[in-house]
C-alpha cells in the first residue's frame, strides 16, 4: 500500500522559539515565512479572541503566498483579566508589564491555526495560568538589564531568566513559550499523518 505523500509545511512565523519547539517533536518545516501584520487589538477585543484572530490572519496571509502547502501559524497573548499586555518594545513598557504581573496570576493564550492546501482551516487554543512571585525592584531592574524581554508578550520569556519568577504554572509550558505542542501535534497528525504520524 502506498504511503500518502508528505505535504509541504510552511511555518508562518519568524520566531526561533517556535521553530525549535516544532523540531522538539520531530517536525522540520520546509520553509519559514513570516506574515507582517498590524497586531493592535481591535476595540473591546478579548485576549483569547485576539490570539485566535491574529493566528488566523497570519496563516491566511502566508497561505495566499504558498498555494498547495500546509501553513502553520500561532499567536501568543499575555493577559491580566481582560487586559492584553503588549509585546514589549521598550524598557519602560517591559517594566510596566513586570510591575503588573508581580505577585499575581495571569493567563497566556496561544492560538494555533493550520491551513490545508484546499483552504480548510483547523484551530486549537491553549490557555495557561501563570503565577509570578512578588518581584523586588532589584529583580525587575536586573531582568530589564538582560534585554531578554524585548519583543516578548507581557515583557518576559518563561524559557529564560524569568523562569525564576514563576511560582506556579497550570496548562501548557510550551504554549507560554509560543507554540503549544500537544495542540500542534494534534492538528498535524489529523491533517498530515505522513508529516506527523502522532501516537
Amino acid at each position: 500500500m502506498t504511503s500518502p505523500a508528505k505535504p509541504r509545511l510552511i511555518l508562518a512565523s519568524a520566531s526561533p522559539r517556535r521553530l525549535a519547539l516544532l523540531e522538539q517533536i520531530g517536525v522540520v518545516p520546509d520553509a519559514v515565512a513570516a506574515a507582517d501584520l498590524d497586531e493592535t487589538p481591535a476595540r473591546d477585543e478579548l485576549p483569547r479572541a485576539h490570539a485566535r484572530r491574529l493566528a488566523r490572519e497570519k496563516a491566511e496571509a502566508v497561505a495566499g503566498r504558498e498555494p498547495g502547502a500546509l501553513v502553520l501559524a500561532a499567536d501568543t497573548v499575555v493577559a491580566c483579566g481582560r487586559r492584553i499586555l503588549p509585546k514589549a518594545e521598550s524598557e519602560a513598557e517591559a517594566a510596566r508589564c513586570l510591575a503588573l504581573l508581580s505577585g499575581r496570576a495571569h493567563r497566556v493564550y496561544t492560538a494555533v491555526v493550520l491551513v490545508h492546501p484546499d483552504g480548510r482551516q483547523a484551530e486549537r487554543v491553549s490557555e495557561t495560568r501563570v503565577t509570578f512571585k512578588r518581584l523586588s525592584s532589584a529583580e525587575i531592574e536586573a531582568y530589564l538589564a538582560s534585554g531578554e524581554w524585548r519583543g516578548k508578550a507581557g515583557g518576559y520569556a518563561v524559557q529564560g531568566r524569568a523562569a525564576a519568577f514563576v511560582r506556579a504554572l497550570t496548562g501548557s509550558y510550551s504554549g507560554v513559550v509560543g507554540l503549544p505542542l500537544f495542540e500542534t501535534a494534534s492538528l498535524l497528525s489529523g491533517a498530515a499523518p505522513a508529516l506527523y504520524p502522532g501516537r
